[in-house]
């Protein structure tokens, strides 16, 4: 059943939900950033780090970790790889396919208005999606590259190699010096990409901003929605209300995601293109699975869809009784 959407009701002379789709619809919107956090992939299967019951973290609390981030610090990544690549093994790219909400984010491409956008995800659904490597920012990395650890190497892996132990639940190590590979996703302990800071640069231009499916609760993401001009409008879309969205330009729109983007691609006047993009981007990812597994593991729309929640539910009772 979809999630109920609700709009927090406009004071005097502020914006509504409908008046940032006309803003769009109209052409006033031309340079658009998109700030997306993991809510954005979670109607893919992909479970979010911090929800109650179901996020990544309240699933691995189970594991005998000091705390279940423990699993993405650099430094316990070193002493003992195993958990990471574990969960990998699971939530490694070609898993799963884009959201309704990738496919209009590059919708918002086609028609020549985004001008960036930024996403904490390491999923690769954007990718995936078809928007464009320079027309993304991706916060915390990806499992888009891989390269070896070490200070006196750091080698860039093979992608496919790299893709085929992973999957086999092995641990890659670098071809040159064997010391660990790791994906080029962001670890605790790490730093963001040069290409991060380099874009900050992008929310002086930007007449409209989307903060979408995220707690802003990680530093400096969490500061990006303020980088924009005080009169540029900005639109939350989220399950609950987060940051700081009080400017007499500012929206909130509480809901799913993919419910509020076919509710503003609407009132753009889009659904039909939302609707064609969305099944074509379905069908080209889908090709490539069928490409890549065997033809018995891909049925029917829906049928090799991969629910992560219960993935890592079952990965975490597993690793449990392991000494990792």
């Amino acid at each position: 059943m979809p999630r109920k959407v609700t709009t927090r009701t406009p004071k005097e002379h502020e914006l509504s939900f409908e008046d940032v789709g006309a803003l769009i619809k109209q052409g006033s919107a031309k340079n658009i950033i998109i700030c997306a956090g993991a809510g954005i992939s979670t109607s893919a299967g992909i479970p979010d780090f911090r929800s109650p019951k179901t996020g990544l973290y309240h699933n691995l609390k189970k594991l005998n970790l000091d705390y279940p981030e423990q699993v993405f610090d650099i430094d316990f990544f070193r002493r003992r790889p195993e958990p990471f690549y574990q969960l990998a093994h699971e939530l490694y790219p070609g898993n799963f396919d884009p959201t309704v909400t990738h496919s209009f984010i590059r919708l918002l491409h086609n028609k020549g208005l985004l001008l960036r956008c930024f996403t904490q995800n390491i999923d690769t659904l954007e990718r995936r999606a078809g928007i464009p490597e320079e027309r993304l920012v991706e916060a915390h990395g990806s499992f888009a590259g891989n390269h070896c650890i070490s200070p006196k190497c750091g080698t860039v892996a093979d992608a496919d190699s790299t893709e085929e132990v992973i999957k086999k639940q092995g641990i890659p190590r670098c071809k040159v010096c064997k010391a660990l590979v790791k994906p080029d996703i962001v670890f605790f302990g790490e730093g963001l990409p040069e290409v991060f800071f380099q874009r900050m640069n992008d929310f002086r231009h930007a007449d409209l901003l989307i903060v979408m499916g995220t707690s802003l609760q990680v530093q400096p993401f969490a500061s990006l929605p303020d980088r924009v001009k005080l009169d540029c409008p900005r639109l939350l879309i989220n399950l609950e209300e987060v940051g700081d969205f009080s400017r007499t330009m500012d929206v909130v729109k509480l809901g799913s995601c993919d419910d509020t983007v076919k509710e503003l691609a609407d009132i753009c006047g889009w659904s039909e293109e939302l609707i064609e993009l969305h099944r074509k981007t379905q069908s080209r990812n889908k090709s490539k699975q069928s490409f890549d597994t065997d033809s018995e593991n891909v049925g029917a729309e829906g049928d090799n869809k991969v629910d992560a929640s219960e993935v890592v539910t079952e990965l975490v009772d597993k690793l449990k009784g392991t000494n990792l």
